[in-house]
């Protein structure tokens, strides 16, 4: 829970019809078979996501937010950052 998430440098991130959509650059090239698409509350947590708040940190403002448990935010935003880890999208220091 302490861990503090940054995005990599190599994404590109846009908002397209409401909808965020995050796509890896590879050299010069976007990586067009790996383009993720997040719903309104990956896309709240990803905006926090700025390398200084840690996963407790965004899971509280995802509780206040959302009007969830501090519990259920925190396994969730747990969740959603393993899997962006999973796939590349951030690192952790």
């Amino acid at each position: 829970m302490n861990a503090v998430p940054r995005k990599r440098d190599d994404l590109l991130t846009r908002q397209i019809a409401g909808e965020t959509i995050v796509v890896p650059i590879r050299g010069k090239l976007a990586d067009m078979q790996r383009i993720f698409a997040m719903n309104p509350v990956a896309e709240f947590v990803w905006a926090r996501i700025d390398g200084q708040k840690n996963v407790e940190q965004i899971s509280g403002e995802v509780s206040d937010h959302f009007d969830v448990s501090k519990t259920q935010a925190r396994s969730d935003v747990f969740e959603f950052v393993s899997e962006l880890a999973e796939a590349g999208l951030v690192e952790s220091p």
